[in-house]
């Protein structure tokens, strides 16, 4: 079995495998190695054909407070899942290369996994934290999880993977954009984006007894089911909205890299992120 320094594999029992984040230290803040290495997991569960269901889990307080600030997520680490390149050029090239690859291209990817899949969430769940569990076919929270995106303080439009709309409804998308503010497990499960809420001391075991119940169901019924639902938001144009609004954020980064002196992020905009999402990061 592989070895991993960000996350760890689990097989806790048979038809089961869990994808568990473990920087807690860092509130499961995600850098480049993290999210190439739960790519990797989770392409272990797929190619073993004991594998039924997929948990995406993390240790501590917090699911995960986003990608980790202050690090460089250029020259992608390990073999690339995409074709676009580019990632080591210099001004927008070198931040669509990069973002294309280590945001878009594995969220998606993750996304269309034939395999169920389950987020077991926490604490708070922050912006890139959205971008590792909206990806799973079902979200197990407990009642204390939250959930944000607040980019907005970046200038920004929104995270990479962009299908807020289908994941909140149109307005509650907007509001939750606009404000900066949160939606707490009991409201995301009113509108439909959360499967369950359980009780914090309650969380793994139900999400345990949810894979257990799938797991039970025949392999090839499982990925056509999956395959079906997601062909149908497909024909409601998922991936064109998802490629619009990256877009658009590509077009924020350039704004700020020439407003703010080369960076793709200002410092204000940093600043106000950590005061937004309590995330203990550098």
């Amino acid at each position: 079995m592989k070895e991993y320094e960000r996350i760890r594999y689990e097989i806790p029992e048979p038809g089961i495998a869990r994808v568990v984040l473990d920087r807690d230290e860092k509130r499961n803040a995600q850098d480049k190695k993290m999210l190439y290495e739960i790519n990797d997991a989770f392409n272990q569960a797929c190619w073993d054909d004991d594998i039924k269901v997929i948990v995406l889990a993390s240790d501590g307080k917090d699911f995960s407070s986003g990608h980790e600030l202050g690090v460089s997520f250029n020259s992608p680490m390990g073999d690339p899942i995409g074709t676009w390149g580019g990632s080591r050029s210099p001004g927008a090239e070198g931040v669509l290369g990069t973002e294309q690859e280590i945001f878009v291209n594995l969220c998606w990817r993750w996304r269309n996994i034939p395999k169920p899949m389950i987020a077991q969430v926490q604490g708070r769940v922050i912006a890139g934290g959205l971008m590792l569990v909206w990806p799973c076919d079902l979200i197990v929270a407990s009642d204390d999880a939250k959930f944000s995106d607040p980019t907005v303080a970046f200038g920004l439009n929104g995270h990479e993977f962009f299908v807020h709309v289908w994941e909140l409804g149109a307005r509650r998308a907007k509001e939750l954009l606009f404000t900066g503010g949160s939606i707490s497990a009991e409201e995301a499960h009113a509108i439909g984006m959360v499967t369950r809420v359980v009780p914090r001391e309650d969380l793994e075991s139900a999400t345990m007894e949810l894979a257990r119940t799938i797991a039970q169901q025949p392999m090839i019924g499982l990925k056509l089911a999956k395959q079906a639902v997601n062909q149908s938001q497909d024909a409601q144009g998922i991936w064109t909205a998802v490629q619009a609004g990256y877009s658009l954020h590509l077009a924020a980064h350039t704004h700020a890299m020439v407003v703010h002196g080369g960076k793709p992020i200002d410092r204000d905009g940093k600043r106000k992120i950590r005061e937004l999402s309590g995330a203990a990061q550098p």
